[in-house]
């Protein structure tokens, strides 16, 4: 798997080692990122959806302690880059995956990023195994993936979903919207004992939601939001069986 992941290091010849470290033996990261202090590190972390962060303690204005607990709920796996030991078990404490000591080693550094691969690894598939099993089992209910754990959403409560390329929009009737990183394919199928119909190759909607359905090759339809989606010519069928 891909681990999406920034380096947050205030020695520029630090951060140029370990990004081609990273580049040549870890091709399963993508560097999305940089920064050389805390600020610019919080922008960079608040802006991505990130799987690791590699962090080095003593930054100019603050050190790591100090954007972790400006950060707040951490959502991403972090490796501590560092030069001092004495931070270890602050490090611990922190719940860092990995300490790293300066100088790097190449071979500590690919276990580092094992480690870490290992662990996105396995909550993806324990995030999967949950999604199936409380959508297959819980009438009504679907749960949705997140880094602690699952939320549990009912289905009556969602107006439509809408296809991100491999995420899913899910847009709820109390004008929330959640962020989901599965296909709209996926829930497709999740909900496909439930009213829900796509319309569209990027939409699918809870049929209950129709107020109003428009004529047209394909047409559209008007969700009790007052949100107009567009029915490809396709779909329209399919659609219209809920009706009939």
């Amino acid at each position: 798997m891909k681990l999406k992941s920034i380096i947050v290091e205030d020695e520029e010849t630090s951060r140029e080692i370990l990004k081609n470290y990273l580049k040549k033996y870890c091709p399963n990261l993508d560097i999305l990122g940089e920064a050389a202090n805390i600020d610019d590190a919080l922008v960079l972390i608040r802006n991505h959806d990130l799987d690791l962060v590699f962090l080095d303690v003593e930054m100019p204005y603050g050190n790591a302690f100090d954007l972790l607990d400006k950060v707040g709920d951490i959502d991403f796996e972090t490796i501590f880059v560092t030069a001092y030991n004495h931070y270890a078990i602050e490090a611990l404490n922190a719940h860092a995956s990995y300490y790293l000591m300066k100088p790097i080693s190449i071979d500590e550094l690919i276990k580092a990023v094992d480690y870490v691969t290992d662990i996105k690894t396995k909550e993806d598939a324990l995030q999967d195994q949950v999604l199936v099993s409380k959508t297959n089992h819980v009438n009504g209910k679907i749960t949705i993936p997140q880094q602690d754990g699952f939320e549990v959403l009912d289905t009556s409560n969602i107006l439509y979903c809408k296809a991100d390329d491999n995420y899913t929009e899910i847009y709820l009737k109390n004008n929330k919207k959640k962020l989901v990183s599965k296909t709209l394919k996926y829930f497709e199928e999740a909900l496909t004992d439930s009213s829900f119909a796509r319309v569209h190759k990027s939409y699918l909607v809870n049929v209950n939601e129709v107020t109003k359905y428009v004529k047209g090759k394909g047409g559209s339809v008007i969700l009790s939001s007052g949100k107009q989606i567009i029915v490809s010519a396709s779909k329209k069928a399919n659609l219209l069986a809920f009706f009939k």
